[in-house]
C-alpha cells in the first residue's frame, strides 16, 4: 500500500488524528505528513507497526503511549515527546522542548540538537523493555529526574553556546539505570542521590552499540560513532535504590 500523504496546515489537531487512527484501521501503515505546526498527540496510543513522518513541527505528546512503530520529525518537536510510549521509536532532526521521554517503559528517542527540562523522569526498564534516550546537544535542569530505569545519553556535539551541558538537580531522586554525559559534570549540579563512577568495558560497548544505530539516522549531519567516542564520558549512577524509604509507614 502507498503511504497517505496528508496536508495538516491549518487542520485541528483532532481532526489530523482522527484521519489517521481512522486509516489504520483500514490498513495504512505509511504516513506522510506535510504543514505540520503543533498539531498534539501524533501518533497516540497506536499499537500497530507504523511508520510516520512528520515535516513541520511536532506538537505536545508526539508518540504518547505508542507501543510500536517509528516516527521521524525533519523539524523540531515540543514538550512531552514519547510520553509514557513503550517500543516506538522517535527521530528529531532538530530540538526537542521539555518532559521528554516521561515514564518510557521502552523504545528510543533520538533527538539531534538540545533538549529542555526534566527529560527521562521516571524513566523506567519494564521487564526485557530498555528505554534509551539520546540527545545530540544540551539539555536543562532536572536531566533524568526521578530516574528508575534505562540509559539517557547526552553528547554536547553542538557546543556553540555558553550554556552548561547540562543543568542543575541532574539525577534528582535517580534509583535506577545509568546516565552517560560526553564531557565533565560539576559535582555541585548533581542530586544527593547520584554518583559518579569509570566507566568499564561494558560502557563502551554499550555506547558505540548505540551511537551506532544514533548516527546512523543522523547520517546526513555527518556524525561519526569513532569521533564521538574520542572525548571522555562521565558515567552516573544511582547511589540509593529506595531514597524515598524514610516516608513510607512500612
Amino acid at each position: 500500500m502507498e503511504p497517505l500523504v496528508i496536508d495538516a496546515k491549518g487542520m485541528h489537531y483532532r481532526e489530523l488524528n482522527q484521519i489517521i487512527r481512522d486509516k489504520v484501521a483500514e490498513g495504512y501503515r505509511h504516513f506522510i505528513l506535510h504543514n505540520v505546526n503543533g498539531q498534539r498527540y501524533i501518533g497516540a496510543g497506536i499499537m500497530e507497526d507504523v511508520f510516520i513522518e512528520i515535516h513541520g513541527v511536532a506538537g505536545n505528546d508526539l508518540g504518547v503511549f505508542m507501543k510500536r512503530g517509528t516516527i521521524i520529525v525533519y523539524d523540531d518537536a515540543q514538550d512531552g515527546v514519547g510520553n509514557t510510549m513503550e517500543g516506538t521509536k522517535i527521530v528529531v532532526h532538530g530540538m526537542a522542548g521539555d518532559v521528554c521521554g516521561y515514564g518510557m517503559r521502552g523504545g528510543k528517542l533520538h533527538i539531534l540538537r538540545d533538549i529542555g527540562y526534566r527529560t527521562g523522569i521516571h524513566m523506567k526498564t519494564y521487564k526485557d523493555m530498555v528505554p534509551v534516550i539520546i540527545v545530540g546537544g544540551k539539555a536543562g535542569d532536572f536531566f533524568g529526574e526521578y530516574m528508575a530505569g534505562g540509559i539517557l545519553i547526552l553528547l554536547n556535539l553542538w557546543d556553540d553556546d555558553d550554556r552548561p551541558i547540562v543543568g542543575s538537580y541532574l539525577g534528582t531522586g535517580m534509583h535506577g539505570g545509568v546516565m552517560y554525559i560526553r564531557g565533565e559534570v560539576d559535582p555541585h549540579n548533581l542530586g544527593k542521590e547520584v554518583g559518579i563512577k569509570e566507566l568499564d568495558e561494558k560502557d563502551f560497548l554499550l555506547l558505540k552499540k548505540l551511537l551506532k544505530e544514533y548516527c546512523e539516522d543522523f547520517k546526513d549531519y555527518g556524525l561519526s560513532v569513532d569521533e564521538i567516542m574520542k572525548s571522555p564520558f562521565t558515567k552516573l549512577v544511582p547511589v540509593s535504590t529506595r531514597p524515598y524509604g524514610k516516608i513510607y509507614a512500612y
